[in-house]
């Protein structure tokens, strides 16, 4: 592969989180350009890749994970797709950045980073919130003694869904927690830098074995504790936030997800209270260029395949806790 050219991504599938996701995205990164989409619906692909300015569309998904011209394959499949077409493209020698959650289970997580490792290439699960420099404030402001021991973090995410959407489908992996509720769980992993455990979940079910709504309590240390909320049921309101309790402060931040759409971030300790925003591209950009930087050996990327095994095996254990089985393979 060229070190001096831009890397050339293709796209599985014409899902409509790949314009934000990649495509406005690599206009921002010089060393990156979208080349190529296949759909399963070759009608689709080919409107879709007029509307968004992709040069090339091929007639399948194994025709673009096998074209040699493609350098890295983005892959926002349905959950239940993302195991079967990744390993794919890892064997056919891409790169690979695929969207969150990064499998359906643990197990495949474990088959995917293992295809990474053997394959030689990068394989990046897309918490796109992760890169921006929002994220750093609040990871910093946890862990430098502002707010002194912790003593409680809470995560939430919800967003009215229709019920027509893939979300509710068993057999596409789907389920609020699969879709929400991993943006939370993350952050309460990365913010404390610590692995949380389930002690107690309650999911509310629309249809068989899929959750709309999870109510989860975890344990990350002695005496400190977490919660994680999410749901997309249709009356619900939409609101991402993520905060933290210490000995010494309070941390709140409105929207640490998409901050580019507007964000606030307050902290209170015995010196009063502020409020910041923190300037940055869109959490699209900023992923993007992290990644262009682990494939150019420049860096290493941080939502790896090993750390998307342990996403999910956290997952995987609030359902058992709510009493439901995790996504199927």
């Amino acid at each position: 592969m060229a070190t001096q050219r831009p890397l050339r991504f293709g796209i599985l599938g014409a899902a409509r989180i790949a314009p934000d996701a990649l495509i406005k995205a690599a206009q921002n990164v010089p060393d990156a350009e979208v080349v190529a989409v296949a759909a399963r619906d070759p009608k689709r692909a080919r409107e879709f890749a007029a509307a968004n300015g992709v040069p090339r569309v091929l007639a399948t998904y194994q025709d673009l994970v096998n074209d040699p011209k493609l350098d890295v394959i983005y892959n926002p499949l349905p959950n239940s797709l993302h195991c079967e077409w990744t390993i794919a493209a890892l064997r056919a020698g891409k790169h690979v950045l695929c969207e969150k959650p990064l499998a359906s289970n643990a197990l495949e997580a474990e088959r995917m980073a293992k295809a990474a490792d053997e394959s030689g290439k990068i394989l990046g699960e897309a918490f796109h919130y992760r890169y921006h420099p929002l994220a750093d404030r609040i990871r910093a402001l946890m862990t430098d003694g502002t707010l002194g021991r912790l003593i409680h973090v809470e995560g939430r995410f919800t967003v009215p869904i229709p019920e027509t959407n893939i979300r509710f489908d068993w057999s596409l992996a789907g389920g609020a927690t699969m879709d929400l509720g991993c943006y939370p769980l993350h952050m309460i992993r990365y913010f404390s830098g610590m692995t949380p455990r389930v002690i107690r979940a309650a999911a509310e079910t629309g249809p068989t074995n899929i959750d709309i709504a999870m109510d989860v309590d975890l344990e990350l240390a002695a005496g400190v504790s977490a919660k994680m909320i999410c749901a997309m049921k249709k009356d619900s309101t939409i609101m991402a936030s993520f905060s933290a309790r210490g000995e010494r402060g309070d941390l709140r931040v409105i929207n640490p997800i998409a901050p580019q759409r507007g964000h606030q971030l307050t902290l209170k300790t015995a010196s009063g209270e502020k409020t910041e925003t923190v300037p940055g591209d869109t959490t699209f950009t900023h992923q993007l260029r992290a990644f262009v930087k682990a494939v150019r050996g420049e860096a290493k990327f941080p939502t790896d395949g090993v750390e998307g095994i342990i996403n999910m095996r956290v997952i995987d254990e609030v359902y058992r806790a709510a009493g439901l089985p995790p996504r199927a393979t």
